[in-house]
């Protein structure tokens, strides 16, 4: 059995979740013992503010203030109390677990999301004593999802379900932190990420260089330059593969009418979506849509 997610090597079964406690409680001018467990903790503050204590392993104290959407994830073994200030109040759902060597079925649908999820294999093998989130609501609305499965069930019980919110909720945490990290990375790798997840945020918008340079705080030219240098493509050439990519899946997956494509994918006319498909395909929209459709007969 082990407490803490963060192992470089894991043996066959350790990526069982087993969950100690789970549930929502609302504080209010509290102050904790300091204590640890020997699991993982995620404290997910939903309504109000509170400060999270945390006596680190070099010694030293270190005092986090968690507001609503903010979350805290502590590794085992890690003391720490929770502080609610005299006339402050705070609403927390927070989820206990470790792993068990049990499911081999779990562990290998685990391995192969570790495998295929590089955010989640750099997450596992980069151990923190403690990790502060804020969450655009996915995390908020997958771990409550988890939480009433588990009310779900007898005690130490666990079904399909509550093995793929699971997996869903760490594979969500890892990407939420990469993203993090990328807006800390100065590196112009770093930049070019946040580049082109903005570019998959927003291809179906009228975007101009100017927008990108200005997602990512950067000159235009200096971004053109080291984009340039990192994907052999330019910024207009990037963002024209995505939208033709996004258009090839619109033509063969829906029956949306091809002169309504344009808008979807954020060309500014039929007559231009059209040249750029055959451009990028070397087909017409009509005759791509009109083969996708013979071959899946």
């Amino acid at each position: 059995m082990s407490g803490s997610f963060f192992c470089n090597n894991p043996p066959d079964g350790s990526w069982n979740p087993y969950f100690y406690a789970y549930y929502y409680k609302q504080w209010k001018d509290y102050k904790m013992a300091y204590h640890e467990h020997c699991w993982t903790e995620i404290m997910y503050v939903i309504q109000g503010i509170c400060t999270i204590d945390v006596l680190c392993r070099n010694g030293q104290n270190e005092l986090v203030t968690l507001r609503k959407g903010e979350f805290i994830i502590l590794d085992a073994d890690v003391p720490h109390r929770l502080i609610v200030e005299q006339d402050t109040a705070c609403r927390m759902l927070n989820v206990e677990f470790g792993f068990i060597d049990e499911d081999h079925s779990f562990d290998a649908s685990m391995k192969q999301l570790l495998a295929e999820e590089k955010a989640l294999s750099d997450f596992v093998t980069s151990p923190f004593e403690y990790l502060v989130l804020s969450d655009p609501e996915e995390v908020y609305y997958v771990l409550k999802s988890l939480v009433l499965e588990l009310d779900r069930q007898p005690v130490g019980h666990k079904n399909t379900m509550m093995n793929l919110l699971f997996l869903q909720l760490f594979a969500r945490i890892a990407r939420l932190r990469e993203e993090v990290e990328m807006m800390r990375e100065p590196s112009a790798e770093g930049y070019v990420k946040r580049c082109i997840l903005y570019m998959h945020q927003n291809y179906d918008r009228n975007i101009q260089i100017k927008d990108l340079a200005e997602a990512v705080r950067l000159h235009p030219g200096y971004l053109q330059r080291i984009f340039k240098t990192n994907t052999s493509q330019t910024l207009t050439e990037y963002l024209t593969g995505i939208r033709m990519e996004k258009a090839k899946m619109l033509l063969q997956q829906t029956a949306i009418p091809i002169h309504e494509l344009c808008d979807y994918v954020g060309v500014s006319s039929s007559q231009y979506f059209h040249t750029l498909f055959k451009k990028h395909t070397g087909l017409t929209p009509s005759t791509y849509r009109e083969q996708t459709e013979r071959r899946s007969w």
